[in-house]
């Protein structure tokens, strides 16, 4: 993919202090988020061997016999599956997943063979919040909003969700591992690893996103998407199996909580005398429309749901 769409921004800026070298990072970002909301970081403060030993160890498990596996199945009254999932109907997407809560979760569900894998994803989980912050301040400034704004909206950490996932290798007729779709929450992390896959959709063509060594993916999410009035745009995207590789890759929903209520900030709509694009609704309202959608989706019923039932426009890009 070239540097155009898929820039690869350098945030050492903001641990150094840099004020000329965070200014340029910010315009970059504030660019790739208007027009494309997908782009990558490099020196973001996770280190890479975490980031290394966290594939290596999601590989080994998911390599395990199935049994092993649904040994690990989420417990009876989780608010969210935690624990080993894979998708049920094999026709229709191609991937295993484990799920991870906040880390002081008692629904997290983790292997006893795989005593490690516990440890290292909650560093991850950790790591992937800090830098959650740290964007959401830089996406504030590059708004033209008071630094901690986005960080006020969004003030709970206990949504935050992380999954590791694997992809079988495509076969002669099946080779989609995730359909397109759209992100819920705020940001979405990716870690992927060298194999590739993903893809994010713009003006109806599909452009792979590149794997580049150390670096981490950054998607916006539908809730920054409403809350700045289409400002930040939030992209379909999907995963299409590799062809004679497995795929592993862990993906970290920097989320809001499920009673927000969602609509176009002030800074979009009133002040500066802009219709907004979205109704107000309440964040659960719309996540359970999509978990009903998604149903309807696994049976060819219907597309990604998006923001469509909120639309106060047809002329939305990305619905």
């Amino acid at each position: 993919m070239a540097n155009s769409l898929m820039p690869i921004v350098d945030l050492s800026p903001f641990f150094l202090g840099d004020e000329d070298g965070e200014r340029k990072a910010r315009e970059v970002i504030h660019e790739a988020c208007s027009r494309y909301g997908f782009f990558q970081i490099v020196n973001h403060g996770v280190p890479l061997d975490l980031m290394s030993r966290a594939l290596k160890l999601s590989k080994s498990f998911f390599e395990c016999p199935v049994e092993e596996k649904m040994n690990c199945s989420p417990l009876p009254g989780a608010p969210f599956p935690a624990g080993y999932n894979r998708k049920p109907n094999p026709s229709y997407e191609f991937a295993e997943y484990l799920v991870m809560l906040h880390p002081g979760s008692t629904f997290n569900v983790f292997p006893a063979n795989h005593p490690q894998l516990r440890e290292v994803m909650g560093d991850l989980f950790n790591q992937f919040a800090k830098i959650g912050a740290i964007l959401e301040s830089i996406f504030s400034e590059s708004l033209g909003l008071p630094p901690s704004t986005l960080q006020e909206f969004n003030n709970e950490r206990n949504c935050d969700v992380l999954t590791a996932l694997y992809y079988l290798p495509a076969t002669e007729n099946e080779k989609m591992g995730i359909n397109s779709h759209t992100d819920v929450g705020c940001i979405t992390f990716v870690l992927q690893d060298e194999v590739g896959g993903l893809e994010v959709q713009k003006d109806g063509k599909w452009i792979p996103v590149t794997p580049n060594k150390g670096a981490l993916v950054v998607n916006i999410g539908i809730v920054l998407q409403v809350l700045t009035n289409d400002k930040y745009k939030s992209p379909n995207h999907r995963v299409m199996r590799p062809n004679g590789r497995s795929r592993n890759s862990f993906s970290f929903f920097y989320n809001a909580s499920g009673e927000k209520w969602l609509e176009p900030l002030p800074y979009f709509t009133k002040q500066i005398d802009e219709k907004p694009n979205y109704q107000g609704f309440i964040y659960s309202d719309y996540l359970q429309k999509r978990n009903e959608n998604k149903l309807k989706r696994a049976a060819g019923l219907e597309e990604d749901l998006g923001l469509s039932h909120f639309s106060l426009t047809k002329s939305i890009e990305n619905h």
